[in-house]
């Protein structure tokens, strides 16, 4: 079993490499994500190479290699598992269960990640909208967008939050912006940095950065049309044995 700094870094590696379209994770960034020096995560890049976990170019950059993106998937699959668990059956915020999650993650047994996962009825998603990699690596798949982007008229569902900061969940929260719920873009004024919606329970103004963490999807009918839950509608998967596969269909 891999310890919990080659899991944190290989996690992380891999997140990051997601969000840069599959380019690689720079020592730089991975020093600032893991909040160590520059020094000490070359050092780190340098011993992950030779275990075969990750390809590392000196001054350039590192990603995985098949083995390290297996392995970052089965950590995520434990992390968003316990998430959900922590969420829908010990009742705690959405803004509380990443950093339990961070330390229960290690020291969970396979068989237990897995009795978690048939207790909750093999959930796709976890409380902040991340896909859950599932047993073979494959990930649900939805078509999402910034909210920032949503023209004004158009109706859409929360789906997913990008920035999972306990202010910023807390933020949303006090908003009414909970995965699921449903409402209309009636302003956007980009040079302003503002845009307005309106929810089934009131309107809400927010940020224009704001609006870019939070990802949605589009509905085609007016929100009022129809109360379903994305929960409620099946989502396709995609097999994800490399992870350049899962960049060109993955946004965190």
């Amino acid at each position: 079993m891999a310890s919990l700094t080659v899991e944190n870094y290989v996690k992380t590696i891999f997140k990051i490499c997601l969000q840069n379209g599959d380019r690689l994770a720079t020592t730089g960034r991975l020093a600032i994500a893991l909040d160590v020096s520059p020094g000490t995560v070359t050092s780190m890049l340098k011993a992950l190479s030779e275990a075969g976990l990750a390809t590392y170019t000196p001054y350039e950059g590192v990603r995985l290699t098949d083995s390290g993106s297996q392995l970052a998937l089965e950590i995520l699959r434990r992390h968003r598992l316990i998430e959900c668990f922590l969420s829908e059956v010990l009742g705690m915020p959405w803004d509380e269960v990443h950093e339990d999650a961070e330390q229960l993650e290690h020291s969970v047994s396979p068989r237990l990640v897995e009795k978690i996962n048939d207790f909750l009825g093999h959930p796709e998603f976890d409380p902040h909208g991340d896909p859950i990699p599932r047993r073979d690596g494959s990930l649900p798949d939805r078509r999402l967008r910034s909210l920032a982007d949503v023209s004004p008229g158009t109706s859409f569902e929360l789906a997913r939050v990008s920035d999972q900061s306990p202010d910023f969940l807390r933020y949303l929260s006090h908003s009414g912006l909970l995965l699921g719920v449903r409402g209309t873009v009636t302003t956007s004024q980009p040079e302003a940095g503002i845009i307005t919606i309106r929810l089934p329970d009131r309107e809400a103004s927010l940020s224009t950065e704001a609006a870019q963490k939070i990802l949605v999807m589009d509905l085609v009918h007016s929100e009022d049309d129809d109360t379903s839950s994305a929960a409620d509608r099946p989502s396709r998967s995609v097999p994800t044995p490399h992870l350049n596969t899962l960049a060109t269909r993955t946004t965190h």
